[in-house]
């Protein structure tokens, strides 16, 4: 895996990258130039617009940004372009806040909480975090992977930082393209490469400034045991991400679908 080929260079983005050149567990590996994962596309700039678009073929974006975010932020300048399809799929309940930068409290079980006690488990908080996406849209998680499995050219998926919403619905797609565990969460730790863009870019906005300042840097790195301690509660519970799925409305075509857009 060539980590550097991966990355897409823009001017109004930092934290894009091609979900390609993954290993598979059978010795293959996942294609390029089919999905895309990124942050907050706000700020893309004509040239940016191009290169996705006219170079990379672009043609959908899923925005797992909620429907305030939207609101506050806007759209994004891709919405401008009848060639490239937008499926807006949040995954918050859409009572609480705004963002995912602060997360509210997950009720239910609470097998795996995102607390604000400073007892609580720092691996377990962000883990159960990332599980409330699937408990709170399930809805969402589905709809935006089967966007991603279209073969009418390249798909991005995105957030505001293109670390925990983008790298839950990431994680499930490789997983069902048949991605090593360890891929999988080098995926997802490579964000922390480009953090300190992503943070500068979010703090510039009303939107998400109040919730990033006064904590540190580290505090939003994409830790490792935090996707793994993720994977491995869906492996306990249902026997693995696909098994998420398919108790979610996930059906073998789909699983086949997915598998051969994104495989060699």
């Amino acid at each position: 895996m060539n980590d550097n080929e991966r990355w897409i260079a823009l001017d109004g983005a930092v934290n894009v990258r091609d979900l390609g050149g993954l290993p598979t567990a059978d010795g293959g590996a996942t294609r390029f130039g089919r999905v895309l994962r990124g942050d907050n596309l706000q700020g893309l700039t004509d040239g940016d617009l191009a290169r996705l678009v006219g170079d990379l073929k672009l043609r959908h974006v899923v925005d797992l940004r909620s429907h305030a975010e939207v609101r506050l932020e806007g759209p994004g300048p891709l919405t401008r372009l009848p060639e490239v399809g937008h499926h807006h799929l949040s995954l918050f309940a859409e009572a609480g806040r705004f963002t995912d930068v602060e997360a509210d409290v997950i009720d239910g079980d609470r097998v795996l909480p995102w607390g604000r006690s400073p007892k609580v488990d720092e691996e377990l908080r962000v883990t159960g975090y990332y599980y409330g996406y699937l408990r709170a849209r399930p809805d969402s998680v589905v709809a935006a992977l089967r966007v991603l499995a279209g073969d009418d050219g390249m798909a991005l998926v995105h957030c505001a930082a293109g670390k925990d919403r983008t790298g839950v619905v990431s994680a499930l797609a490789l997983s069902v393209a048949g991605v090593t565990r360890e891929a999988i969460i080098a995926d997802y730790v490579a964000t922390g490469e480009r953090l300190d863009g992503v943070l500068a870019r979010l703090r510039a906005s009303d939107t998400y400034r109040a919730d990033l300042d006064g904590k540190p840097a580290d505090h939003h790195l994409p830790r490792p045991e935090y996707m793994a301690q993720f994977l491995h509660t869906l492996d306990l519970r249902f026997g693995g991400p696909l098994g998420w799925l398919e108790r979610n409305g996930w059906t073998e075509r789909d699983t086949d679908v997915l598998r051969s857009r994104l495989r060699d």
